[in-house]
């Protein structure tokens, strides 16, 4: 189900927001966002530029295209249905919004496609791009989770907040991490 932005707005508006938790690992020192809410788990992990520059080179990448996935925002996401009724999600109905910008959806799978091949990425490797993301629509029985990355145009060290909706019991539901900060180069 596709939802308009005033749509959005009014569910967003309308939500109870539970706090956001974070915690750093004290091993890679990088943070982890986390807030439950209404049924559902969301949890955001930095994944540094290095971190992601050596995945995709492992995946075959050209040196060219994984700078630009590097240069992204890039997390680790995983969603968790810990409710007892199932929920479904669309990441085209998410949004971010860094300090002074109007909220901005997510590059979907797609987008970055049509990067790849413009890059003259290996199809092998555009495979493995597109199952390492988070999946752009699922539906989760309680107690289903699954991860995958995401990516933000924020720059290194930057502040966004997430706002993140889903569907459950016939309703639409909202949650959001808020300052959530991007991994800078060191991390």
């Amino acid at each position: 189900m596709r939802l308009s932005t005033l749509t959005l707005l009014a569910v967003w508006s309308a939500a109870s927001h539970a706090g956001t938790d974070s915690s750093v690992d004290a091993e890679t020192g990088l943070t982890t966002w986390q807030t439950e809410t209404a049924g559902i788990q969301v949890r955001l992990t930095q994944i540094s530029p290095d971190q992601a520059r050596a995945f995709y080179q492992a995946r075959g990448f050209t040196s060219e295209a994984t700078e630009r996935y590097a240069g992204e925002c890039v997390f680790m996401t995983v969603v968790r249905n810990i409710g007892d009724t199932p929920i479904q999600h669309r990441l085209a109905n998410w949004r971010y919004e860094a300090a002074g910008q109007p909220p901005r959806t997510l590059r979907s799978k797609t987008e970055w496609e049509r990067i790849w091949k413009q890059l003259g990425v290996a199809e092998s490797a555009r495979i493995a791009f597109t199952w390492a993301q988070f999946p752009t629509t699922q539906s989760f029985a309680p107690g289903d989770w699954n991860q995958g990355m995401t990516t933000y145009s924020v720059p290194r060290g930057g502040r966004f907040d997430l706002r993140f909706v889903w569907r459950a019991g016939g309703n639409t539901h909202t949650g959001k991490l808020e300052q959530v900060r991007c991994a800078d180069e060191n991390s």
